[in-house]
């Protein structure tokens, strides 16, 4: 009994080294139990092989496939970056373009717009631009601001397709195929939406109460009107009018005039070099900018129907005051001492006078009118 017990913990302990050898993949002497059979099949001159399809390493999870390349019908791309005191940033820009749009195999320009920077930005886009004929600047010998760089940028860009982005890589540049796509989708222009942003506790919160209040007032259902990054067809940039702080503001401008946007989420990035050049006081400045671009994109062919409805509005109220006030006097009552009187000859007054602004606009519009100011989307 005391042999036969041993004899079977021998061919336990025999085969747990074999299975443990197997597994390390080394070839070994081909040994035998006591029964004398082969613990392997497979020996030539007197060593161990073993199937090697068991040790191939997997290339990939299961069922998981390598993404294609992203295919977009654009013939050229143009990119246009304005840019102020950036020149830590600009050369690690260029060389994240390079490798986002490289895979796209689509010629392309990128336009830096230089607005008046006073380090040294320009010198390193005139190096860089010596070495590669796809970069091109323009330099503003003053600043005169990001809507007045776009502007000239978009009237510089050769592409089909525009594409605008910061240049203190905060945005990322290999979001440009995704919003390529989201163009080959139908759309006319597609914004950036930084879901996830890396910005002072202030400058986030204030600017989420911005687009709210933006988006209320303009009726655009995105998140973020002001991101730099954002894709544009051709010929919406050729029917925009950027000027004085109205880059906050592209996305509007593009929907009143009867283009289609959307929106994506795109990655954001904490600003590595240098300080974001915008204050608190650019939020006070986007509020009046928002009343400036509500009234141009809706009343500037129209303004009888702003100004006019103000006038009647006021004319009717202080009409109203006035009559009762004259009924009150006619049933004995003095004047003299109601201020209701002033009133309503003051809105009666303000009344007549936005009527004749609004008078005085429409005659302005039908004397410049022409038929250069619609935008035509096919003809025949």
């Amino acid at each position: 009994m005391f042999l036969s017990h041993y004899s079977v913990n021998f061919e336990v302990k025999l085969t747990k080294v074999l299975v443990a050898d197997t597994d390390q993949n080394k070839p070994v002497q081909t040994e035998k139990s006591e029964s004398g059979q082969s613990q392997n099949k497979f020996h030539k001159g007197g060593r161990r092989y073993y199937p090697k399809k068991r040790y191939y390493k997997p290339q990939g999870a299961p069922g998981e496939q390598q993404a294609p390349p992203t295919r977009v019908s654009f013939q050229k791309i143009s990119l246009v970056v304005p840019l102020l005191n950036e020149e830590e940033s600009i050369l690690p820009l260029i060389n994240e373009i390079r490798k986002a749009i490289k895979p796209l195999n689509k010629p392309y320009e990128v336009i830096f717009v230089d607005d008046g920077s006073t380090d040294g930005s320009l010198k390193i886009i005139k190096d860089a631009a010596k070495t590669d004929n796809r970069l091109k600047f323009i330099s503003f010998r003053k600043n005169y601001g990001k809507s007045a760089a776009l502007q000239v940028g978009f009237k510089a860009a050769t592409g089909d397709a525009i594409i605008t982005m910061d240049a203190d890589l905060q945005d990322d540049p290999h979001e440009i195929p995704n919003l390529l796509k989201k163009l080959d989708e139908g759309f006319d222009l597609c914004s950036g939406w930084k879901k996830e942003r890396f910005d002072p506790f202030i400058k986030k919160y204030s600017s989420r109460f911005f687009n709210f209040v933006t988006r209320m007032i303009s009726g655009i259902k995105i998140h973020d009107f002001n991101c730099g990054l954002k894709a544009y067809r051709r010929e919406v940039v050729q029917n925009l009018n950027v000027y004085g702080e109205l880059h906050r503001y592209v996305p509007v401008l593009a929907k009143w005039q009867g283009f289609t946007v959307t929106e994506i989420p795109v990655k954001h990035h904490k600003r590595r070099y240098g300080k974001t050049k915008f204050g608190i006081s650019r939020f006070f400045k986007g509020f009046i900018d928002l009343i400036t671009v509500t009234f141009v994109a809706r009343y500037v062919k129209r303004p009888m129907h702003f100004f006019g409805f103000l006038g009647a509005l006021s004319f009717f109220v202080g009409l109203i005051v006035n009559g009762y006030l004259t009924i009150e006097w006619l049933s004995g009552k003095p004047l003299s001492n109601r201020p209701m009187l002033f009133l309503g000859m003051l809105l009666i007054i303000v009344g007549v006078q936005f009527f004749s602004v609004g008078l005085l606009g429409e005659m302005m519009v039908h004397q410049n009118q022409s038929e250069r100011e619609y935008v035509v989307k096919d003809r025949n």
